[in-house]
């Protein structure tokens, strides 16, 4: 499993400037996050509340885990403890509206991070990966290591994430152009590795002959290499995945995954909390885009020397 170091985040999060007023702050950030089981969520995080340390605050991580209750109770918890803001990667498109409302009602500016929701105008930003630039990105090398036709796999995330759409659909979009390529299954995994190893056994049994998996994460990616090497069979294959975990760039190191798209968390994480210090010291957004697309990155071994901490490719 990972092994993400407080100090690797910690030196990730200060190597970004604070470009919010240095003026000391407190009060509470709530930060809530997915699953801190998973490396990129874990970061996500840690990188917030060591952000809003810095700033002066107390912060608190939670998860809920993509349920809604949770999320709903956890929320109404930030409200009781009178969060000064929340910080919070939503469980569902279209479930976690009614919690962002909440918390705004309450008088709690809410950040969101990683995934939106559908409805603007609630909360004060929302953050995210620019998930279709980095699914073309990697599905542009993807096929160039591939080739015109091969047998392959896809894995899709949590269905009720619309990053997981996304990315397939950005995969679509590159991978339509070539028809000698032959998706011979596609696997919902959520997000999961397990799950990923799982699917990729079944899929195996029903199709003997597979050249390449596309992957919507890394956790997925990762399972999918566990079975294909557990059954002797990862050799040639090419697997590429989506996040720029640890365990993806180890992978990759090893030969095991062609790429990983990285997705800069580490980044708009602290982003995040800086804009929500602003908020609150100024009473107005410091960016007047409430959607705000952070663009992602390919690690290959042509550059993975680079990644010198946790979701952090540097020049």
């Amino acid at each position: 499993m990972f092994n993400i170091t407080k100090r690797a985040l910690l030196a990730a999060v200060t190597s970004l400037p604070l470009m919010a007023g240095s003026a000391w702050a407190e009060g509470l950030i709530s930060i809530i996050v997915t699953d801190p089981a998973n490396p990129y969520w874990f970061t996500e995080g840690e990188v917030a509340k060591a952000t809003a340390e810095e700033l002066g605050y107390e912060a608190t991580v939670a998860a809920h885990k993509g349920d809604t209750n949770v999320e709903s109770n956890l929320v109404d918890a930030a409200i009781t403890n009178k969060a000064v803001a929340i910080i919070l990667d939503p469980a569902n498109a279209d479930g976690s509206v009614g919690v962002v409302r909440k918390a705004t009602e309450a008088g709690i500016p809410v950040f969101l991070v990683n995934a939106e929701i559908n409805e603007s105008g609630i909360a004060i930003a929302q953050l995210v990966s620019n998930n279709a630039q980095g699914a073309a990105l990697g599905a542009v090398a993807w096929q160039e290591i591939v080739g015109d036709e091969a047998k392959y796999v896809e894995f899709f995330g949590n269905p009720a994430d619309n990053n997981a759409a996304t990315r397939s659909n950005g995969y679509k979009t590159v991978l339509s152009q070539y028809p000698g390529l032959e998706k011979v299954a596609e696997e919902v995994a959520n997000w999961d590795r397990t799950l990923g190893y799982n699917k990729m056994q079944s899929i195996m049994q029903a199709n003997p002959d597979i050249d390449a998996v596309i992957s919507g994460n890394d956790e997925m990616a990762l399972g999918a290499i566990a079975a294909l090497k557990e059954a002797g069979r990862l050799e040639g294959v090419v697997i590429g995945g989506f996040d720029g975990s640890p365990d993806a760039v180890a992978a990759v190191k090893a030969g095991e995954m062609a790429y990983t798209v990285l997705q800069p968390v580490a980044v708009f994480s602290r982003e995040a909390v800086i804009q929500a210090d602003y908020y609150i010291k100024n009473g107005s957004p410091m960016v007047s885009d409430e959607k705000q697309l952070f663009d992602c990155l390919l690690i290959t071994p042509e550059n993975v020397a680079n990644y010198t901490a946790p979701f952090t490719l540097s020049e």
